[in-house]
């Protein structure tokens, strides 16, 4: 699911003050980057199943590795988890409306804090 109309898409921020926003939502990144690319991974265990929230980027300058980067954000996606396959994000999943709303809050939230320090 493609949280549309966040306006992350026209953030573009410093990957370390990104990492600390991202870290303080619970929005991980860990091992989920290459030298041009982070994905930062929300997990949410339901009785419906494992959910990821993922907010992804690219580097625009810089070298994610060297921790010296401006991260163009991306749409960010809700998906389900499901074993052995990974992370399905189409349209014929089901999300439970709670968890989309707290989704949404978290968010705007991340996109509240990242305003005061982006490009």
């Amino acid at each position: 699911m493609k949280f549309e109309n966040t306006g992350f898409e026209k953030f573009k921020a410093d990957l370390n003050r990104l990492d600390e926003v991202m870290h303080d939502h619970g929005l991980i990144r860990e091992g989920q980057w290459d030298y041009e690319r982070v994905t930062y991974d929300r997990k949410f265990e339901l009785k419906e199943g494992i959910f990821y929230l993922r907010a992804f980027g690219y580097a625009v300058e810089g070298d994610v590795g060297a921790h010296k980067a401006t991260i163009q954000l991306m749409t960010p996606l809700l998906g389900k988890y499901y074993y052995p396959h990974g992370v399905e994000y189409g349209e014929g999943e089901t999300f439970p409306s709670s968890l989309v709303n707290q989704c949404k809050k978290i968010l705007d939230e991340v996109k509240a804090e990242i305003e005061k320090f982006a490009e």
